[in-house]
């Protein structure tokens, strides 16, 4: 992948909008992908609880840094 605002970055960001760190693992940043997935995944489970329904925020954000992240990645030179 080129850099920032190349097709695979893109492609990237989309899998990151379904799946959170899904486009980091498309980038071959397995760590950033596994962060960003638990982040997300573990506030929106804790939301879905009902309990801890102000957990989806922290989840949305984190979910929305996923797809930043995917997007504006720009690999090593």
């Amino acid at each position: 992948m080129s850099g920032q605002g190349s097709g695979g970055n893109v492609l990237a960001a989309v899998c990151s909008f379904f799946i959170a760190g899904l486009g980091q693992l498309v980038q071959g940043r397995i760590l950033a992908a596994i962060i960003f997935f638990l982040l997300t995944w573990v506030n929106y489970t804790l939301a879905a609880t009902g309990i801890l329904f102000f957990m989806a925020l922290p989840g949305f954000i984190f979910h929305v840094w996923a797809i930043i992240d995917a997007a504006k990645f720009r690999g090593a030179s």
